[in-house]
């Protein structure tokens, strides 16, 4: 963890942008990078500053924030993007995650969720808004669960409770204290889950596990 983690706020409306500002401000290790009004100018400024967390509008002009992350997950790999928005509409959800968001918040979410929010997308893992979940898991694994559902049949149990672990949000340590294993053999255990399933990332591999109905299974047992 770094002494403090960067944040970029890219929201069109100037009072909520600097609420967000302020949030970020008076945390103990966090520290807002920049600021930007529209999609344009969030990834002009993510390519200048390379925040660690972008929070990021998705109703915005000239450049909507779901274009704008796609640009700024494929120019500064190192930047984390939470999308925040009032609009909790599935398709949002899908194109957010897809476009490489890290986590979806609800503008109506309290401070202490946000602020979870950047550090848990900081460290990788993925954070979405619990109204959004409950919807992800009522409608997402219906969703293609024929076409993904082999790709997850082939895991080993300890590998299945991995990605179990993954989809609650924890972390590597916490993932290593639930399963006694050790740090670096969790790290083992993502890279070779990443491979084998064909994702990039954590909250690729979420995505996949709520579509291929792997997360329903788990609700069920």
């Amino acid at each position: 963890m770094p002494d403090e983690i960067t944040v970029l706020v890219a929201e069109d409306q100037e009072l909520l942008r600097t609420s967000l500002l302020d949030l970020v401000a008076a945390e103990p290790g966090l520290s807002p990078a920049g600021e930007a009004r529209d999609g344009r100018e969030a990834v002009a400024a993510a390519r200048e500053l390379e925040p660690d967390v972008v929070l990021m509008d998705i109703r915005m002009p000239v450049m909507d924030g779901l274009e704008a992350t796609r640009a700024i997950c494929a120019a500064c790999p190192g930047t984390k993007v939470v999308i925040l928005t009032t609009f909790d509409l599935d398709e949002y959800v899908y194109e957010a995650l897809r476009a490489g968001a890290t986590g979806f918040l609800l503008k109506n979410a309290g401070t202490e969720e946000i602020l979870r929010a950047v550090r848990v997308a900081y460290e990788g893992n993925a954070m979405l808004a619990p109204e959004v979940t409950k919807r992800m898991i009522a409608g997402m694994a219906a969703r293609g669960e024929r076409e993904r559902r082999g790709r997850l049949e082939g895991l080993t149990g300890r590998e299945r409770e991995v990605v179990a672990a993954i989809v609650r949000g924890l972390s590597n340590d916490e993932i290593a204290a639930a399963l006694f294993l050790s740090r670096a053999t969790v790290k083992t255990y993502l890279s070779r889950l990443f491979l084998k399933l064909g994702v990039r990332d954590r909250t690729q591999l979420v995505i996949l596990a709520y579509e291929s109905g792997f997360v329903e299974e788990l609700r069920r047992d």
